[in-house]
């Protein structure tokens, strides 16, 4: 009996097995007509049975367990000719298509909101990068809608990000990536997250990957209000020349050129260079000497049919001075322009290599492994002075913040597709790996970046974090979509202080689990309901949280959005989403002052919109509008604003495309007024500015001209409530300070293209 019994089990597997193995398979890739390289997110619709997949990282795409029998298949990407192609299957068979797009003007009627396509597949993004192209550094973050930036150090020194009603400073509550490598510097000598973008070369940014709230579980420390990563060009179209020049003795020369040509073609690979030389003596009453330097170099192809490597290499390195901030009260008695500077010594130093390899494989059974390298050489200076003569009438309060750092990494994951009856299962499993190793962190008290007066702190910083995450991506139906993931990271911090006798050693850590789970409805391709729930965090400052025992390392940060996709209309694409998140705590190092500002629980609140409107074939508006309501908790009432914090942002334009040989855009920026300090006694000013931009092209050539500013507004860039002492007063004057923006500014370009 028994043994009857377990011969009807196996019988009853092996027909199973065979029949699972029943009908047939077609496996396509789809590539650019041009450059021959895989496209990746691409659109594949099987028209019958209904349903949609999107293309690898190595273009590829597969649909499973077809009857016999002809199928068409629909396959769109923005800014690319949409084509059907007919597939014959036979009975237990594969069938092998390559299929070539090619490159189209771009236009919102191509635009449709597929299942499973989520909103995170970025279709505002996607639309704006091909119709703004980046013309200058600091357009790369004007990229995320509702993200503004203020430069308070004359170029140099990294922007300060505004995001969601957060003051960010420079970094400390968004992640940011280039290619996968982190951007921010953990425990950095100006402060938390520091994150400076100048090593990317503009005219190289392909694509911009960014999410709002922490949702995405392979984004870890710092990704509260969000993250963004940036992803640079794996092939360029030409070799490229480029020269500008412009007001204020502004210079700037851009070449990218290819090294494979046509040979790199045929065999599915590419490798470039490319290299960025920026001058300027800015706008301010003192000579601001900016020099950048940029190096780029890149090699992407496969090795095999199955496997990918991408290897980048870059260096960077810029100098400067700045004219700082300044108080109100200087500009209006006279004692300085709106352009000039109590301390004309400020400035800076800072240089960055990185090396980052990236292997892709994917297997027989359409498994994608990723594994990647990286590795950062760091170096900062920068000589700031906020308070002037607060604390020392006679030297003044001028201070150095510098470093040496090395960064290297590891990130890889694992993902695999499993059919569930009509249900589509895809799992991804990641692992994380970063470790920061600083020399000889500094903050000093200075004279004329010179004269080394008193050394606040000096130390070496050992920080590791590694992370574990698990990503789910369920189909529950053809309307259906759920993403679920759980993050697990964990911290060892180490300090070692330079300043006792002997040196003293001490080391901290910690673990947080993030559980995320996101809900997408597609009704129809015209809308997307979602709704969006997850923890997040952001981890202090080594010298912060050692000294502490390790306590409050990484609070914790709550958020959940609910919003739409819709496109009413062929020609008009609406993005909305009302949002909430709550932070446990906050330690903020202060790098300015080498202090601890512990700002206690907060909670945010706002409502976001974005509008994409095609209004001719070749015109384009757009805008982005943001208000936000901040608070700290467990204050009184009238003190529980967060300085800074923005309410009301927009940003938006007209776009000129595709129109033969002219393009261009206008566009605008606002940011409303909002409170400097806690009881909102002192306010920063907001301010409306409009910049242009103007191309013509010709025989492989464009002439460009640029206007920053173009009505030449004064307006205020960057405002903070400070305590600062003249050398003429008496006690100091808590009130705002500030870094004027930019004038009338224009500049013309020329490029060469072959």
């Amino acid at each position: 009996m028994k043994q009857t019994l377990l011969f009807t089990i196996c019988l009853l597997l092996f027909c199973s097995t065979v029949h699972a193995h029943l009908g047939g398979s077609i496996t396509g890739t789809i590539v650019n007509n041009t450059s021959e390289q895989p496209l990746s997110n691409v659109a594949i619709t099987l028209k019958s049975p209904q349903k949609v997949i999107y293309t690898n990282t190595l273009g590829k795409y597969r649909f499973d367990k077809l009857m016999a029998g002809t199928y068409q298949i629909e396959i769109s990407l923005l800014g690319y000719v949409r084509q059907t192609i007919s597939v014959v299957v036979q009975e237990d068979q594969a069938i092998s298509v390559v299929t070539k797009l090619l490159p189209t003007a771009i236009a919102l009627s191509q635009v449709t909101i597929l299942q499973p396509q989520t909103e995170d597949q970025q279709l505002i993004s996607s639309l704006d990068i091909k119709l703004r192209p980046i013309t200058n550094s600091q357009e790369i973050l004007r990229l995320v809608p509702g993200l503004f930036i203020g430069q308070h150090a004359g170029g140099g020194k990294a922007e300060q990000i505004f995001l969601r009603g957060f003051d960010l400073d420079h970094g400390t509550d968004i992640r940011l990536s280039v290619d996968g490598m982190p951007v921010n510097m953990v425990s950095h000598a100006h402060g938390q997250g520091y994150a400076d973008l100048h090593f990317v070369i503009p005219e190289l940014v392909q694509n911009v990957d960014f999410g709002k709230g922490p949702y995405q579980v392979s984004q870890g420390n710092l990704a509260t209000a969000g993250y963004v990563n940036f992803k640079t060009r794996s092939t360029i179209d030409s070799n490229m020349i480029k020269l500008e020049a412009g007001q204020y003795d502004t210079y700037r020369a851009v070449g990218i050129f290819d090294l494979l040509g046509e040979r790199g073609k045929e065999k599915q690979q590419s490798a470039f260079i490319a290299s960025e030389y920026s001058f300027s003596n800015g706008y301010f009453d003192n000579p601001q000497k900016f020099n950048r330097l940029n190096l780029f170099g890149k090699f992407h192809g496969h090795l095999s049919e199955a496997t990918r490597l991408t290897l980048t290499g870059s260096t960077f390195y810029s100098k400067w001075n700045h004219s700082g901030q300044i108080p109100d009260r200087a500009v209006a008695s006279g004692l300085i322009g709106f352009f000039g500077s109590i301390d004309p010594n400020e400035g800076g130093e800072t240089s960055r290599t990185n090396l980052n390899a990236e292997l892709v494989t994917v297997t027989p059974n359409n498994n994608v492994i990723r594994h990647q390298l990286f590795y950062s050489k760091y170096d900062f200076e920068l000589y700031s002075n906020f308070t002037f003569f607060r604390e020392d009438s006679i030297n003044g309060d001028q201070i150095r913040q510098k470093e040496n750092r090395h960064l290297w990494g590891y990130n890889g994951s694992f993902t695999s597709n499993l059919a569930l009856g009509n249900k589509e299962l895809t799992s991804t499993v990641g692992i994380q790996y970063r470790q920061d190793l600083t020399k000889e962190t500094e903050l000093s008290h200075t004279k004329n970046r010179v004269e080394t007066l008193e050394q606040y702190q000096l130390g070496n910083i050992n920080e590791i974090n590694a992370g574990i995450y698990i990503d789910e991506f369920l189909q529950l139906s053809p309307q259906w979509t759920a993403t679920a993931g759980l993050r697990f990271d964990v911290f060892r911090n180490q300090y070692e202080n330079l300043l006792t006798t002997p040196a003293s050693k001490a080391n901290a850590s910690a673990s947080i689990l993030s559980p995320k789970l996101n809900l997408y409805y597609t009704p129809s391709t015209q809308v997307q309901i979602y709704l969006k729930s997850g923890k997040g965090f952001h981890s202090n400052d080594t010298r912060v949280v050692v000294p502490q025992n390790g306590r409050q390392i990484l609070p914790a940060a709550y958020g959940s959005d609910l919003g739409f996709v819709w496109k009413p209309y062929p020609r008009l694409l609406v993005n909305a989403a009302a949002w909430y998140l709550w932070l446990e705590q906050e330690f903020v190092y202060v790098g300015d002052e080498g202090v601890v500002e512990p700002s206690g629980r907060s909670q945010r609140t706002g409502l976001d919109l974005s509008i994409r409107y095609q209004l001719t074939d070749y015109l384009y508006a757009d805008a982005d509008i943001s208000a936000a309501k901040s608070r700290a908790l467990g204050e009184t009432e009238g003190q529980y604003y967060l300085p800074l914090a923005p309410l009301l942002t927009s940003a938006g334009g007209l776009s000129w495309q595709g129109a033969g040989r002219y393009s261009g855009s206008l566009r605008y920026r606002y940011m409303g007024d909002r409170p400097a300090n806690e009881d909102n006694s002192l306010v920063a000013n907001g301010y409306f500015v409009n910049d242009l931009q103007a191309n013509y092209s010709f025989k492989k050539q464009q002439l460009g001209l640029s206007v920053q500013n173009l009505f030449n507004t004064r307006w205020k860039e960057t405002q903070f409530a400070t305590e600062s002492r003249l050398q003429t007063e008496a006690t100091p004057v808590n009130e705002i300070h500030f870094t004027p923006g930019i004038p009338f500014f224009a500049r013309l370009s020329w490029s060469l293209f072959w």
